[in-house]
């Protein structure tokens, strides 16, 4: 009779801390998604209705900060949450996705500039998880505006392989390019340090290659690769 015996004690502690881990993510997801998002809710409807009263440039620098408060939880929620997870990949419009982020995240600005790089090329077509490639987009945008200032200018335009966003702000210096996409980093003071690594979540959920590197004009460059073949 040969008996075989297997210490599993290490295993069942790394289990059970996995486990608590977990139990201690749900409880901040649920704390961010309800205890907090609901007073956020309060104090912006207020400062809404002390507007329509009054005019002070303190209501203004108030709602800013609410909505940079709103803006870190939609990012914390979205890496706690979804992580790496992405839809049904469809044919999508690279142009029209471009165009519809860049409306939503330059509605603050009048004077940032969006170009294409091939001008008036006819719409490129990939593969892709729409509601992802136009959050990868916004969050690139964002920051571009964010670090470039109000009226950078900002490029699009296409390499083997992919596209790539690029500003004529001051750009990343390239021993920082490694680390700006790890969650928490920001090269500018009250930068939420979540907007670019949630690019590179997404990037690397859809089987792309993320390349921070300088832009022609100076600033910082994105390189997207891995998309696969770009279809006329």
């Amino acid at each position: 009779l040969v008996v075989y015996t297997w210490d599993i004690t290490d295993r069942k502690e790394r289990e059970q801390d996995l486990e608590r881990k977990n139990d201690r993510l749900e409880e901040f997801t649920r704390v961010v998604s309800h205890d907090l998002r609901n007073p956020l809710t309060v104090a912006d409807g207020r400062v809404a209705l002390a507007q329509e009263e009054c005019d002070s440039e303190h209501l203004e620098a108030i709602g800013r900060a609410v909505d940079r408060i709103d803006r870190i939880l939609a990012d914390v929620l979205w890496l706690a949450r979804e992580g790496r997870d992405v839809g049904a990949l469809d044919a999508v419009s690279l142009h029209e996705t471009i165009d519809a982020a860049w409306n939503l995240v330059a509605d603050r600005t009048a004077h940032a500039t969006l170009r294409y790089a091939d001008g008036d090329r006819p719409p490129v077509t990939i593969e892709a998880d729409d509601d992802r490639l136009r959050q990868l987009l916004e969050n690139l945008f964002a920051n571009a505006i964010d670090h470039g200032g109000a009226d950078v200018t900002v490029t699009v335009g296409p390499v083997v392989d992919g596209f790539y966003v690029a500003d004529d702000g001051p750009g990343i210096p390239a021993e920082e390019r490694s680390e700006v996409v790890t969650a928490g980093y920001s090269t500018r003071n009250g930068g939420t340090g979540f907007g670019l690594r949630i690019v590179k979540q997404i990037a690397d959920a859809q089987g792309w290659a993320l390349d921070v590197t300088e832009g022609a004009a100076g600033g910082a460059r994105f390189e997207i690769t891995g998309v696969g073949a770009l279809a006329e």
